[in-house]
């Protein structure tokens, strides 16, 4: 499982120009899901995001988790993550599971920051979205479980 972790202070991720997922300050996290990923690796995911010391303290360094600073997540489903762009022009898109083994893993990442205690926004599965974010620094990090 892949997560690409951006600090924003604000994102939101819309359908058909609604808004089906907004935050202020925090995180924006794109889950990509492999064939291979279980529940375990997603809470996995989820814990790893919500403690990442990616904010700053009182001295300006980076040593504060979205946890730590009341920040909300805004997680989005993002199959492209595991585009394999090694050979020609257009990528391929076999490590990326399917959407039906997928969804249930990204549920399950928004799942566990919910009962760790973050506020969780969500984009749409299946949708085409547009996703606008502010990346704060900027900051973006990719993680892998």
């Amino acid at each position: 499982m892949r997560g690409l972790v951006q600090r924003v202070s604000r994102a939101r991720v819309t359908v058909d120009d609604e808004p089906v997922g907004e935050i202020g300050p925090g995180i924006c996290l794109l889950v990509g899901v492999t064939h291979d990923d279980d529940a375990t690796r997603a809470a996995a995911l989820a814990r790893k995001v919500w403690g990442l010391r990616v904010f700053a303290d009182d001295e300006g360094v980076m040593n504060r988790s979205v946890a730590e600073v009341g920040g909300a997540v805004l997680v989005v489903s993002q199959f492209t993550l595991y585009a394999d762009t090694r050979t020609g022009r257009r990528p391929s898109w076999i490590a990326a599971a399917r959407p039906e083994a997928a969804e249930p893993l990204v549920e399950a990442v928004v799942a566990e920051l919910r009962a760790l205690g973050a506020e969780v926004a969500t984009g749409r599965f299946r949708a085409e979205m547009a996703l606008e974010l502010v990346n704060d620094g900027p900051v973006t990090l990719l993680l892998e479980t």
